[in-house]
């Protein structure tokens, strides 16, 4: 008898018809004689239905109250889904994230796990149960409501995985595992049938949107071995594990786009101790994700600095940094730009294979397509170009590097 987890996203759940399904898929599972817990999305859309009626009330909701809100969505799930599996015969119970022992902390709307406690969860799994548990939801210490933020239940999934020591998690969505590039962009991407935790956090971090990066961690923290796959076939999915040596024969493993980016440029500040410090600090205590940062000294002896994040943080960054420009001197000005894209290329082979950069920086030339920023790190190359260019520099980086065979 195995434990299995199996984490079912808001598309698998979307109507009727595909709860029935992920409940016959779940009967078969149990059938085979293995002890199930399911982790479950809210129904495709309505999670953005719940905060638009929050916004029809306040243009910004309190945050506590839109916790409360949002958490009402995977408990309609589970509750669907418990009713389903009861109309095949299987015993089933639903588990809120309070219920399912997870215990957060963090901001409202934002917030981190801070530890799970299994023991309800063993003992009914141990009276035979079928386990549905709602993911992206757990509660503060207070007792208070707290959600995980987008792509949330795959946290909970890795996490509750990790608690139960489940033998395998399942992470079930809309395609077939992870590709080599977005197919709807790059038409002969293949799916990978490996990958390593590393390469996962890269592409996860960097725009694809199969698994959300902070569960990728969790998993590679607590050695989770999961595998992504289509909850509408049983074809083999994307296993992401441990990296092995033959990983590296691939010198890359696939290439990931994020759009809707931004670039803000600092300029004039003076060349002083602690000026980095007092921009980030500022950005961070708004919670103000950044990406790319670049810092230098101009011919004038003044510095330019310019980081990028999400086009929709843009506004919460220029509110958070005013009072630093007024406190830097009256030489600092800021300039925004929004419309430009990532492109990035993750592969572990990057550390044994020399020339990636050239090999990719020479297609996108040949494209006549201009590139900005570029970061990188041991197994991931990534440059910022116009979003109207993305999916050309996809498509030609995907060809240079032969991913497609």
């Amino acid at each position: 008898m195995a434990l299995i987890v199996q984490k079912f996203g808001g598309s698998s759940v979307g109507t009727i018809d595909r709860i029935r399904n992920v409940a016959r898929r779940i009967h078969e599972t149990a059938r085979e004689g293995n002890q199930v817990v399911a982790v479950v999305s809210a129904m495709s859309g309505v999670t953005d239905k719940l905060i638009g009626l929050a916004r029809e009330l306040s243009e910004t909701p309190c945050e506590r109250e839109l916790d409360v809100l949002m958490a009402t969505g995977e408990q309609q799930s589970i509750a669907l889904l418990c009713m389903a599996l009861h109309e095949l015969g299987e015993k089933a119970m639903s588990f809120t994230g309070a219920q399912a022992g997870i215990t957060t902390f963090g901001s409202h709307t934002r917030g981190r796990i801070h530890s799970i406690d299994p023991t309800l969860m063993n003992k009914y799994l141990q009276e035979g149960n079928i386990l549905i548990c709602a993911g992206f939801q757990g509660v503060t210490e207070e007792g208070m409501v707290q959600t995980l933020g987008r792509g949330g239940s795959d946290l909970s999934a890795i996490a509750i995985a990790a608690a139960l020591k489940a033998d395998v998690c399942q992470i079930f969505t809309d395609v077939d595992g992870v590709y080599t590039c977005d197919p709807r962009v790059v038409k002969d991407a293949k799916k990978i049938q490996t990958l390593s935790y590393d390469e996962m956090l890269e592409m996860a971090s960097n725009g694809s949107k199969v698994m959300q990066s902070r569960s990728v961690e969790f998993a590679k923290k607590f050695g989770v071995v999961f595998e992504v796959r289509n909850s509408m076939n049983n074809n083999p999915g994307t296993i992401v594990q441990e990296e092995t040596p033959s990983m590296e024969a691939v010198v890359i493993r696939g290439i990931s786009i994020d759009r809707n980016q931004a670039r803000v440029t600092i300029t004039g500040i003076p060349d002083q101790i602690g000026y980095t410090a007092q921009i980030l600090g500022a950005l961070a205590e708004a919670e103000i994700n950044l990406d790319m940062i670049l810092a230098n000294t101009a011919h004038d002896g003044y510095v330019r600095q310019s980081f990028t994040m999400p086009s929709n943080e843009l506004g919460r960054a220029q509110a958070a940094l005013k009072p630093v420009m007024a406190a830097l001197g009256s030489t600092v000005k800021v300039e925004t730009e929004a419309g430009l894209a990532k492109l990035s290329l993750v592969g572990i082979g990057m550390r044994s294979h020399s020339g990636v950069g050239a090999t990719a920086f020479k297609a996108l030339a040949d494209a006549n397509i201009k590139t900005g920023m570029i970061s990188t790190s041991e197994i991931k190359i990534a440059v910022m170009v116009d979003e109207s260019d993305i999916e050309e520099a996809a498509r030609v980086v995907h060809k240079a590097f032969n991913l497609g065979a």
